[in-house]
């Protein structure tokens, strides 16, 4: 659906995030909650917000923690907030936290809400393990034994096969594919060179590590107090290799495909723990309440493939919409963020855009739109910066919304790849 340009308006005011950390590093003693509870407190404390003034509080969360499954009424019970705060925490894989931004848009525009909190988590330094059904369920029995030998007797069923634990995969579950495995066959469909890759990779890192020091990316990041004694201040993400060269990303070898694959740990996003929030308001009150919107959402959209065809491809079809609704067209666009889950599926994504056939077969008359490297991640992407998956969005759009206002661009565009064959697509607006 689009946001219409006339009526109420739902402007992004501010966006804050953990540092990214590849997964298993310095945030992996951190378990979700705290980190999205940390970026939401940290947001707060930089727009001076009076926490009483916020209607609702939606997180995207891909792996959640059984013992916290819904984090964003973990975030609305932060002190700064009263305690009445209604929240709900969603999943739309990789674009969690881009569909809690577009959920609270829409409550924004049907004036149910004038001020949400939405963005995303993800901590897979802290995935839950899960039994065997069969040992899960002998658990159960035990439970409800009423004497010590009946519960004897059940443990004495155990085998050592029921102690073997299960863990979350990142895979289709309709396919059994990995995400990798996918954006390798992708790249071998859309003939896709490995160098092509390793370049993009390359300009990910150089452009990343050129945000970060210039601190404009340091600037979106609520610094993490770590180590035992809280001593060790982390103001960066720590998966940006600015001293990687394309010898050196020539050099890994293929991960999905060791015999004839392109797809390597070097031109794709690592697994990353951290959090990202988005503050988001009607014009009129942030208006009234003295807030300088960084942009306004103008439209988006999702859209969805067969997983067993490309599974990456959603934004190609996505982002044609997401323009459509928005009233514009590809040539209009000052800034552009592509969401770096491989560079395989980024140049896939960005090789139909351009293409006539595409268009053909979207019933376009001719193609979106070639995509300008020049306006397009210019402070790199999630092969650098990295990628939690539910959070991702929240920070694209604080990035974009950010560099927007610094370029005095008018319109910005996102596009996000997901598990499932799905993809969205928001077009972002200063007026």
């Amino acid at each position: 659906m689009s946001l219409p340009m006339t009526g109420r308006r739902v402007a992004i005011v501010a966006g804050t995030r953990t540092p990214f950390a590849r997964s298993g590093t310095i945030l992996r003693d951190a378990p979700g909650v705290v980190l999205a509870r940390h970026a939401a407190r940290e947001l707060l404390y930089r727009t001076e917000l009076d926490g009483s003034l916020v209607d609702e509080v939606v997180m995207g969360q891909v792996v959640p923690s059984v013992l916290t499954p819904n984090v964003a009424r973990e975030v609305s019970l932060l002190p700064q907030f009263p305690r009445t705060i209604p929240a709900y925490t969603l999943n739309r894989a990789c674009a969690s936290a881009a569909q809690a931004i577009t959920n609270a848009a829409d409550q924004i525009r049907l004036g149910h809400a004038d001020v949400i909190l939405a963005g995303g988590v993800e901590s897979l330094s802290d995935i839950p393990v899960l039994h065997s059904r069969r040992f899960s369920r002998l658990l159960v029995d035990a439970s409800k034994a009423k004497t010590l030998g009946q519960r004897l007797g059940i443990f004495a069923q155990v085998r050592p096969r029921d102690l073997v634990p299960v863990t979350p995969a990142i895979a289709e579950p309709s396919t059994g594919e990995s995400m990798g495995q996918s954006a390798e066959k992708m790249a071998k469909e859309n003939g896709i060179a490995r160098e092509a890759q390793d370049r993009l990779a390359l300009q990910s890192h150089v452009r990343a590590a050129a945000g970060t020091a210039d601190r404009r990316l340091t600037a979106e990041i609520a610094p993490w107090f770590g180590g035992k004694a809280g001593d060790e201040v982390v103001t960066s993400d720590n998966g940006i290799r600015s001293d990687t060269s394309l010898e050196q990303l020539a050099k890994l070898r293929p991960v999905f495909d060791r015999a004839y694959g392109t797809v390597t740990a070097g031109n794709s996003s690592p697994l990353t723990d951290g959090a990202a929030v988005v503050l988001l308001m009607s014009e009129e009150r942030a208006r009234s309440l003295g807030y300088e919107p960084l942009a306004f959402l103008r439209s988006y959209s999702v859209a969805a493939v067969d997983p067993g065809w490309q599974l990456l491809m959603g934004p190609a079809y996505a982002v044609p919409k997401a323009l459509e609704r928005a009233g514009i067209s590809w040539g209009d666009l000052g800034l552009v963020e592509i969401h770096e889950a491989f560079a395989a599926q980024v140049l896939s994504n960005a090789q139909a855009w351009g293409s006539s056939l595409w268009a053909e077969r979207l019933g376009l008359p001719g193609p979106v739109g070639d995509v300008d490297w020049d306006r397009t991640n210019v402070m790199g992407g999630s092969i650098a910066i990295g990628h939690p998956f539910g959070a991702t969005g929240a920070r694209i759009v604080t990035t974009l919304a950010n560099e927007m206002r610094r370029r005095d661009v008018q319109f910005g565009l996102i596009s996000i790849c997901a598990q499932g064959g799905m993809g969205s697509a928001l077009v972002l607006e200063r007026t």
